[in-house]
């Protein structure tokens, strides 16, 4: 997905907050979702939660104000309760790589009790790239 750098994303230093980059992730997954035919919504309602368990990121460049950026979102590893996916943020005017983050999620239920994730979750997973 593209997403375009905001004054309200950067911070006293002219570039985006490094927080900022774990909001963008998350539309970045919701949308990595939507294309396969999959509501995160809908999994929500039918009692699949899915926290992010755990983030490891790599902050190599800035993005600054008015950056067109590209998020990735790739398939890395999936379990029986979790996955995990690798994101990343380019900037498009010249393709440098500005994050590359690995973010676990889990799957709970209402409760917050680990179960398995859904069949049609484990479908879309299935060797997606993106």
């Amino acid at each position: 997905m593209q997403l375009r750098i905001y004054y309200e994303d950067t911070d006293a230093g002219g570039v985006v907050y490094h927080a900022n980059y774990l909001g963008f992730f998350e539309r970045a997954r919701t949308e990595f979702f939507r294309r396969r035919g999959l509501s995160v919504r809908q999994l929500h309602d039918d009692g699949f939660i899915f926290p992010v368990l755990r983030v490891e990121a790599d902050f190599r460049s800035p993005a600054r104000l008015d950056d067109l950026l590209q998020l990735e979102t790739e398939v890395m590893e999936v379990g029986k309760a979790s996955f995990i996916l690798r994101q990343r943020a380019i900037r498009m005017a010249d393709e440098r790589l500005l994050v590359e983050a690995r973010i676990t999620l889990v799957c709970v239920g209402p409760g917050m009790k680990a179960k398995r994730l859904p069949a049609p979750l484990l479908d879309s997973l299935d060797g997606s790239h993106d």
